[in-house]
């Protein structure tokens, strides 16, 4: 499909996963510490595009000619708040509070980059919960410790399969990567 190698600058299984789907071959390179911090006066929407091209930078003087890396980003945004991942069991219960019983957005930023461009790109999908009871929350966080998610959940585990009463645009793209737009963008690449 390209001529590229192709780098997936993420340590996250369901992005290994999901790219491993599309049938290319890849490598998993990751840096420790890259910073994920943002400007407070970039808009929500923008976020996470914004740190997928920050992911990137960290690795613009370290691949080849022939390599392209994809670094990705995804935040859920409810009421033009982001969260992130949960730091605590607290913390975790409180997002999953504010998701239950309404629609939220869940957007990831993409940046395929070699040594001489870049394409980045967002992708959203609007997710809508039911009210979930503080008895599905707690069972959720005590089985599943939503810890390394944004919004503190995955939807394909539980809290999605009892929870998600709607999705508009990509499943996938809620778990954590847009393969489908990657897809097309690679080929448009090569």
């Amino acid at each position: 499909m390209t001529s590229y190698k192709i780098i997936l600058a993420s340590n996250s299984p369901r992005r290994k996963d999901l790219l491993g789907g599309l049938n290319l071959a890849f490598e998993v390179r990751v840096l420790p510490d890259v910073a994920e911090d943002f400007p407070e006066s970039i808009a929500p929407m923008e976020v996470a595009e914004y740190l997928s091209k920050q992911k990137a930078k960290a690795y613009k003087g370290l691949i080849a000619n022939d390599e392209l890396v994809i670094t990705a980003d995804t935040v859920v945004i409810v009421d033009s708040e982001i969260l992130g991942k949960p730091h605590s069991e607290e913390e975790a219960r409180t997002m999953l509070q504010k998701i239950s019983g309404r629609k939220h957005q869940v957007v990831t930023g993409v940046s395929l980059t070699t040594t001489t461009f870049q394409r980045s790109f967002s992708v959203s999908t609007d997710v809508t919960f039911k009210q979930l009871s503080d008895e599905e929350i707690s069972y959720y966080i005590k089985n599943y410790k939503p810890f390394d998610k944004a919004g503190a959940y995955g939807i394909q585990e539980w809290i999605g399969y009892v929870g998600v009463t709607s999705l508009e645009g990509s499943y996938f793209n809620v778990m954590g990567l847009p393969v489908q737009r990657i897809w097309e963008e690679l080929k448009a690449i090569s």
